[in-house]
């Protein structure tokens, strides 16, 4: 897949090629170039690939996963130029300010920013690590790594994100996060969150039921309004996952890891803005 090839495409199907929309690409594409003009005037061999067909490498691998190899293949240069093209990329988007979420600040804002705040938590399956137990998820069955989302309700951007093993608790990864709520935010969360209600007093959470505390009807009636609340943050997540390398099994370093995760939220916010 070369840009030659993808450019006359429009709208939902270059969306559905990418991951974004054409917008995006080309924002994404400006950055790169400033920043491949600075590297020109620094001096150094030049690259053979464009800027267009750095950054449409970049998001087939976020899209489809593939190796370095099959990616290398496709655009005509070595597995490891591959890797240094994309890693470049990663890195300079990294580093522009047009990619960046609000943060824990934000969140903590003495105006009260947001009325309503959803909190949930999502993993990303790895290969098995050395150290088996740090990773090890009870709830999935296998070896994972932990994302929690921050995510405004009213307008589905995403906040702030916070990175752990998987077998890390969702309440004890939000304490670890650091992340402070208004007092007057509410904070809508799935039953993963028990104690958050000692922490922050507005929360919306499930109630649970027990052999010998059955639910009732109003309890009940409680819980599905809560679930319905909290369906935009599980959206938000879907979108995120259209890029396979944060929902399929990761097969990368670790270290990485959040930082492209960081950027495939910041994508998604930008595309908020326009939308």
């Amino acid at each position: 897949m070369r840009f030659d090839s993808v450019k006359e495409l429009k709208g939902e199907v270059f969306r559905r090629l990418t991951g974004i929309q054409r917008n995006t690409f080309e924002a994404m594409a400006a950055v790169l170039s400033d920043a491949k003009c600075k590297q020109k005037a620094a001096g150094g061999k030049p690259n053979t690939l464009s800027v267009e067909n750095q950054l449409l490498m970049v998001l087939e691998y976020w899209r489809e996963y593939r190796t370095y190899f099959h990616i290398g293949q496709a655009y005509g240069i070595s597995e490891s130029a591959a890797y240094r093209n994309i890693k470049w990329c990663e890195n300079t988007l990294a580093k522009s300010k047009s990619f960046r979420l609000p943060g824990r600040k934000a969140v903590a804002a003495s105006d009260r920013a947001f009325d309503v705040v959803l909190i949930d938590a999502t993993e990303t399956p790895i290969e098995r690590p050395k150290k088996q137990r740090r990773y090890y998820s009870g709830k999935k069955k296998r070896h994972t790594l932990k994302t929690q989302l921050v995510v405004e309700k009213s307008t589905r951007r995403i906040l702030c994100i916070a990175h752990e093993k998987g077998r890390r608790h969702d309440f004890r990864l939000f304490k670890r996060s650091k992340v402070r709520l208004h007092p007057e935010t509410k904070a809508v969360v799935d039953s993963g969150y028990q104690g958050l209600q000692r922490v922050h007093a507005n929360t919306a959470m499930p109630k649970k039921r027990s052999k010998k505390n059955p639910l009732a009807a109003t309890d009940k009636a409680r819980n599905r309004a809560t679930s319905s609340e909290r369906v935009p943050c599980e959206n938000v997540i879907a979108m995120l996952k259209r890029f396979k390398i944060i929902a399929d099994r990761y097969r990368n370093r670790r270290r990485r890891f959040g930082l492209r995760f960081f950027l495939i939220a910041a994508i998604y916010n930008m595309e908020l803005k326009v939308a």
